[in-house]
């Protein structure tokens, strides 16, 4: 099992940045690709961008692609997404998860509680 804790959500203007953090606790950290996920109301969730195990390869959604950043730090468990020039549409709750390194939802069996991201215009 893996526990997944996000935190740094919040209120922020468009424009603004915010930097989400994802705290990881029981197997091996490492042994994991990290992905990040978000759904709006009334939406499905969606893929926001992911990491390899080792940091070394990301990959982003077209609609997050230049903004949005992801990072860990195997040594503290931790995987981070920045998330800078950000807009309206990207008002959602923000999950990170744990599993393969892939855009899909079903991929990754380890699943954090979400923190609400509002930015308002």
């Amino acid at each position: 099992q893996v526990q997944l804790v996000e935190s740094g959500g919040g209120l922020v203007q468009a424009g603004g940045s915010l930097r989400l953090s994802c705290a990881a606790s029981g197997r091996t950290f490492s042994n994991y690709a990290m992905g990040w996920f978000r759904q709006a109301p009334g939406k499905e969730r969606e893929f926001v961008g992911r990491i390899r195990r080792s940091g070394g390869t990301t990959y982003y959604a077209d609609s997050v692609k230049g903004r949005f950043t992801i990072s860990r730090d195997n040594a503290k468990n931790t995987v981070y997404l920045q998330m800078t020039s950000l807009k309206p549409e990207d008002t959602a709750v923000y999950y990170c998860a744990a599993g393969s390194y892939s855009p899909l939802p079903r991929d990754y069996p380890y699943w954090g509680q979400g923190t609400q991201v509002t930015v308002s215009s």
